[in-house]
């Protein structure tokens, strides 16, 4: 009778474990939508629309709670998403993208921030890396002159 209650005490503990793993957090999943918002903002090679998202993503870190993200990373998403949604040249906006990514890189590591696959892909000519929910490669830092450079790294299941 002992082995059995051992026994099912190490399953609820592993389910116990397996579930609070997979589950996801509502705001940081919205903060991975707003930041694929961005990225196909920046493909696209258009400023208004990069500014917008980049808007929409500062507005949802703002409501992310501080325990979940080290403040440092946290201050560092909003400043790189406000130098994103005022900057006037895409040039501008890109560069504070390569940050923004790898932070979010980070998160995506650390939390579940999807119910697919995410693809962490990169750029050898940007010599940055950023998420997608795809695989094709879709380039954020070069745009429609360099659309599909670049190769998936990894992905995070």
């Amino acid at each position: 009778m002992k082995k059995y209650i051992i026994t099912f005490l190490f399953v609820l503990i592993g389910f116990v474990s397996t579930t609070a793993q997979s589950k996801s957090n509502p705001q940081l999943v919205k903060l991975y939508q707003n930041y694929l918002s961005v990225k196909s903002a920046l493909a696209s090679d258009d400023v208004k629309k990069t500014s917008m998202a980049a808007g929409e993503f500062l507005k949802t870190s703002k409501t992310v709670n501080a325990k979940m993200i080290a403040e440092k990373n946290l201050i560092s998403l909003k400043t790189d998403a406000t130098t994103i949604a005022q900057g006037k040249k895409i040039e501008t906006q890109r560069k504070a993208f390569y940050n923004l990514s790898d932070i979010m890189i980070g998160l995506a590591k650390e939390n579940k921030l999807s119910d697919k696959t995410i693809f962490v892909q990169y750029c050898p000519m940007a010599k940055g890396s950023w998420l997608s929910s795809e695989k094709q490669i879709v380039n954020p830092y070069y745009g429609k002159s360099m659309l599909d450079c670049g190769s998936v790294k990894s992905e995070i299941k």
